[in-house]
């Protein structure tokens, strides 16, 4: 009787859900990472095998991910369950990416203000957020960091820089509100905008802008050259 290794067989490091676990998903190859997705092979092939010969039969990823749910379910080792995950995780990336390419890019304070006013011109109190960037401008996210009294936030700097680090932003614009209607910065908003700019400094992480929001109005750190 012919000998067929599995994954089991395999050593930890090279099992690609172990590999997963030890050295994240960066470190899979595009087979391994199709095998985990798979879950299992067959008695012939490894669930690895079994992404290669994917991948073989149909030229690529760009050419497999056409190809259609009975198609895939045809090949050995596949069927129908294993052919719904993985369509169901094409349809996933698909989706990641137009959500990537569908985000806001922010060129000027006018973005900034055009994204937040009318959500934040009309609060009865200070609602400090910060729109985090990545390298090309695009916003990752926008988070609420405090909300304050009727005259002051206080932010510190780890809760402003803590979403940059865990989103790998490049750049963050702080914003924040005043419900008496008139943008122009305190002497505070200036002070916590300061700090926080030293704070980015040292993290690498640049604070581009502080956006004051007032009813109708806004006001510009950066283009009031505070920043």
């Amino acid at each position: 009787m012919d000998y067929h290794i599995t994954i089991k067989d395999l050593p930890e490091g090279m099992r690609p859900r172990e590999k997963l676990l030890n050295q994240g998903e960066q470190a899979l190859s595009l087979a391994e990472i199709i095998a985990i997705l798979l879950g299992s092979g067959t008695r012939e092939k490894t669930a690895v095998e079994l992404a290669d010969y994917l991948l073989a039969r149909y030229q690529g990823l760009r050419y497999l991910r056409e190809a259609s749910f009975e198609e895939l379910s045809s090949v050995k080792g596949i069927g129908p369950a294993k052919a719904a995950r993985f369509k169901a995780a094409l349809e996933l990336g698909r989706r990641l990416a137009m959500d990537f390419y569908d985000r806001p890019v922010i060129k000027t304070p006018e973005d900034v203000k055009n994204m937040v006013m009318e959500d934040m011109r009309l609060l009865d109190r200070e609602h400090f957020r910060a729109a985090y960037l990545d390298r090309k401008n695009h916003v990752i996210s926008i988070e609420t960091i405090s909300i304050g009294g009727l005259h002051s936030s206080i932010v510190h700097p780890r809760e402003v820089f803590k979403p940059a680090v865990k989103r790998s932003a490049a750049g963050v614009i702080l914003i924040h509100n005043h419900p008496s209607g008139d943008p122009s910065p305190s002497q505070e908003d200036i002070e916590v905008t300061r700090r926080l700019v030293q704070a980015g400094q040292i993290m690498g992480i640049e604070v581009l802008d502080h956006i004051i929001i007032g009813d109708r109005q806004y006001y510009s750190m950066k283009g009031q050259g505070i920043i």
